[in-house]
């Protein structure tokens, strides 16, 4: 183009600007006819050819303006010209002149086209701006104004809605529906942001700033009130507010601040209510009370109601705090997997609620321990009835029954509060009961307590709770309900309350009453069996064959051969008479009583198990008391001290030791330290109406009976109870427990003896039977056919013995071990009385010897048709007595080392009796020297 614009300046050309610039206006302007532009396009040159003619010019021509091409030319000339040459250049150049100007001609006949064009271009576009541009872009104009307007009239509306927004939000905060409010508060945030350069938006913004601290307030409120009653429709709003809010760790840290408030002022307001109440006046004073000072002025009628209505209040809280727990384990199954962006937010908010509840469930129990804990030390429960006490336990082991489902807490805040409680309260009421126990015992007449053939203590009221198969935890008055739909055993207590009720509410409930039916009429179970027992007498159909034999040895089972006879039969019915008159249990209403107070002490220790061993303790107190007073009463007797018949066993005599060290007082009128007087119980005193000196009733045999039965009785009862208070007594304790069965619970029908003894030592008079037998000569010549006066005399005594016996069993039925003693006493007293006779002999012979066989086996066959006891007692003491007689020197040497039974008396007088017949004095003094040796250590 540089070239093309030197050219045309050299040749006077102008540019096509210059040209534009000089043509006159669209009125002169010529357009070109095609003639005109056919004939150019013709005259044009082959382009290449042109091009190259073009290309062949120097660049020099085209430097500048300036450049003098003639001048240059010329300087090109060689020295020497050569015309032909210079023709050949010349052609050169005006070829390479021809078509450059072609080439700048058509250029210009083309910029005359274009400007042409251009002119009609323009010419054209005034008559279309006249037209139709001005009105266009005035109606385009409008339209965007409108648009505007339009636009600002949204805006408009959109702020005025924002500033009535106030409103609607005050309405979903009346419907609760606090995500509702915060969505559309946060939107209308958003929504102001957009609008932030109107200068209306900065005070709206303002507006809902407070707006969202109001709705953070309500929701705090709402946020409390699931404390109580847990709806979860409620809490699902409450909680969605909060994510909303992005303060879902905030809200759980109230949440669990909202619980510990609500637990203060739950038990705050039920105590206050009662101390109010029982005040009887308005007076504030009480308002302004710490809680643990309130509990204080709880009086003791409204202690159960009010414990119980605390109970209920504390249970409702818990039960939120558990409702709350189950919402969120089944939100976090239910929600769907978060969003990679928000995934680390909800992993860490999740976490932080799991472990937040967790930890919550210990300090939430904690409180309500605490709670609970300081309503029951804030009364002395010293001088409750048992059966409120028992209530209040009830209440406490439920109550750590919910704690143990609710945390799995063993409760030790309340197992301590309630075992200083339960301690003090029963060491009070076992006091009482002692000295009660006394009462009865020193006003009981021993008279038969009439019960049922069928009775045991399972049918008694206090043993009820022992029948029902459950948990120890389970309170006592729930096994009716839990025995009837064992299903439910299966559900723990928020299982089964969590819909309705409570498991504080068993007291409102209406219980059945529950009667006890042990009682007999006058000993017999109708009037039916007294008279068939009466016809049945002379009957053999209904008697074994077992008994039809003259004794069965219990330990083989063998049976002699000899025949029994038609008295011993007769005698034997009469014992199954006593048997089956009624084969009720031997007690007394004391006995009753201590059975009865057995099972309450069972009972409250079965609640509470901390206190078992000192439960236990004093049931066993009970028990020995109650042994000591029936051997007080009927078994203490010099008489049997030096019979040497070994009536007490070193065990019983160590129980009974035991007892009089540890519980009784024995220091009736002394003053001794106070602490050891109160755990101890005066001796009880057998009641006047009692007579144990008349001897038409056998020496008070029945009241005997009835007091050593009954506490045979008794004793089998506990030992019925062993394997349950086994499971309840601590390992560290069990010790103990075995040690009081084994030593004093099993020595119970071991006072038999010594009780029954003084009977069979008073009934026969055993002095006059040595009186008879001293006026009998023993010397005689001759053997005798018939036996001594004084057997027939022993014999009427036992016959005696034999019909008051009878007649004391019509009163009292004498159980067969208790006849069995009765004998063996008797018997073994007579037999020894047989022996200090014999003994008592200065002369005898050896028919005298043969006399005194046949009077003892004369006393032996009539006394076997008396008493069905088998073997007869003693009988070889006698046997071997006599047969003694006969023995040699060095014979009756070894028979006076061996026989230690006899006593030295009776020794000393075998020899002395043989003197003469078999034995010299040599031999006599040597045998003394041996009796005297064995005596010896003795002294």
């Amino acid at each position: 183009m540089q070239k093309i614009k030197s050219l045309m300046a050299r040749q006077g050309l102008k540019s096509p600007q210059e040209s534009m610039a000089d043509l006159s206006p669209v009125e002169n302007l010529r357009i070109p006819s095609k003639e005109e532009l056919r004939e150019m396009r013709e005259q044009s040159i082959d382009p290449q050819a042109e091009q190259e003619i073009i290309n062949s010019i120097e660049e020099v021509y085209f430097s500048n303006d300036s450049f003098d091409m003639v001048q240059h030319e010329l300087e090109k000339l060689p020295p020497e010209l050569n015309l032909q040459e210079l023709e050949e250049y010349r052609d050169k150049l005006k070829r390479q002149q021809a078509a450059e100007l072609e080439r700048v001609t058509a250029l210009q006949t083309n910029l005359q086209l274009a400007a042409v064009i251009c002119t009609n271009a323009r010419r054209q576009l005034s008559v279309a701006k006249e037209g139709f541009t001005e009105a266009s872009l005035g109606l385009l104009a409008n339209q965007r104004r409108r648009q505007l307007l339009t636009g600002l009239l949204k805006s408009l509306r959109t702020i005025k809605t924002l500033q009535r927004t106030d409103v609607r939000l005050s309405e979903m905060l009346e419907e609760e529906d606090y995500p509702g409010a915060i969505q559309l508060c946060l939107e209308c945030q958003k929504a102001a942001s957009t609008f932030k350069h109107y200068s209306c938006i900065s005070e709206l913004n303002s507006k809902l700033q407070d707006t969202l601290e109001q709705i953070e307030e309500q929701l705090d409120v709402a946020l409390s009130k699931t404390c109580k009653n847990f709806d979860v429709s409620h809490y699902t709003k409450v909680q969605l507010a909060y994510t909303l809010l992005g303060k879902t760790q905030t809200a759980m840290d109230q949440l669990h601040m909202h619980f510990t408030q609500a637990i203060h002022n739950t038990v705050f307001q039920v105590v206050l209510g009662y101390v109010e109440l029982c005040a009887g006046n308005a007076d504030t004073k009480f308002q302004k009370m710490q809680y643990k000072d309130l509990c204080t002025h709880i009086t003791l009628d409204s202690y159960i109601p009010c414990l119980t209505d605390l109970c209920k209040a504390l249970w409702e809280v818990m039960l939120s705090y558990h409702c709350t727990m189950q919402w969120h384990e089944e939100h976090d199954k239910q929600e769907s997997a978060p969003t990679p962006a928000k995934s680390d937010e909800l992993v860490v908010d999740r976490s932080y609620v799991k472990k937040k509840l967790e930890h919550g469930l210990t300090r939430i129990w904690q409180d309500v321990q605490l709670k609970v804990k300081a309503y029951i030390l804030g009364t002395d429960m010293s001088n409750f009835k048992y059966d409120d006490f028992i209530v209040v336990l009830d209440i406490i082991s439920r109550l750590m029954q919910v704690g143990e489902e609710f945390c799995g807490s063993k409760s030790e805040v309340l197992q301590e509060s309630i075992k200083r409680q339960s301690v003090n309260y029963f060491k009070n009421y076992h006091r009482a009961r002692l000295e009660e126990l006394r009462m009865f015992l020193e006003n009981e007449t021993w008279e038969l307590c009439p019960v049922k053939s069928n009775f045991n203590i399972a049918q008694l009221h206090e043993f009820k709770f022992m029948g029902q198969c459950r948990s120890p935890s389970v309170s006592p008055s729930r096994q009716a309900t839990s025995a009837t739909t064992p299903s439910q055993e299966e559900l723990s207590l928020f299982q089964q309350f969590l819909l309705e009720g409570n498991p504080f509410e068993m007291h409102i409930e209406q219980k059945e009453e529950e009667t006890e039916d042990v009682l007999a009429s006058n000993g017999y179970e109708s009037d039916e069996l007294e008279k068939s027992a009466y016809q049945d007498y002379d009957s053999d159909s209904d008697v074994p064959e077992e008994l039809k034999q003259d004794y069965v040895d219990e330990q083989t089972g063998d049976a002699p051969l000899k025949s029994v006879s038609r008295e011993t039969m007769r005698s034997k019915k009469k014992s199954d008479y006593n048997l089956s008159k009624t084969n009720a249990p031997i007690l007394t209403n004391t006995t009753l009583n201590v059975i009865r107070l057995v099972g309450k002490y069972m009972q409250m220790m079965n609640i509470l198990k901390p206190i078992a061993f000192d439960v236990i303790h004093c049931v066993s107190q009970l028990f020995d008391y109650y042994l000591y007073a029936v051997y007080t009463f009927f078994g203490r007797n010099d008489m049997y001290e030096s019979s040497g018949l070994g009536l007490i066993s070193s065990r019983l005599r160590t129980t009974l030791n035991r007892i009089q060290e540890s519980l009784i007082d024995m220091s009736a009128g002394v003053h001794g330290q106070a602490e050891d007087r109160k755990e101890k119980v005066p001796s009880p005193h057998l009641s006047q109406l009692v007579v144990l000196t008349n001897s038409g009733t056998l020496y008070g045999l029945a009241q005997r009976v009835v007091a050593t039965e009954s506490l045979v009785f008794l004793a089998e009862q506990f030992e019925s109870l062993q394997s349950h208070l086994d499971t309840m007594m601590p390992a560290a304790k069990k010790p103990f427990l075995q040690q009081f069965y084994s030593q004093t619970v099993s020595t119970a029908s071991e006072l038999r003896k010594p009780i029954y003894w003084i009977v069979a030592a008073k009934a026969i008079d055993y002095e006059q039977m040595l009186l008879l037998m001293a006026g009998v000569k023993w010397d005689i010549r001759e053997i005798m056919s018939q036996h001594n006066v004084y057997v027939d005399v022993l014999l009427k005594e036992f016959e005696q013995f034999n019909k008051r016996l009878g007649d004391v069993s019509r009163h009292v039925r004498i159980p067969l071990p208790v006849s069995n003693v009765l004998w063996e006493h008797c018997i073994r007293l007579a037999n020894r009385t047989l022996v200090e006779g014999y003994a008592n002999v200065k002369k005898c012979s050896n028919e005298g010897r043969a006399l005194m066989q046949l009077d003892f086996q004369q006393f032996l066959m009539k006394l076997e048709k008396l008493t069905d006891l088998r073997p007869i007692p003693d009988k070889e003491f006698v046997e071997t007595y006599i047969k003694a007689y006969y023995l040699t020197e060095n014979d009756m040497e070894q028979f006076i080392k061996n026989h230690r039974e006899y006593s030295m008396k009776q020794l000393a007088n075998l020899v002395n009796v043989c003197l003469g017949s078999h034995i010299n004095k040599k031999a006599r003094q040597k045998l003394l020297a041996a009796i005297d040796d064995i005596d010896r250590p003795k002294r």
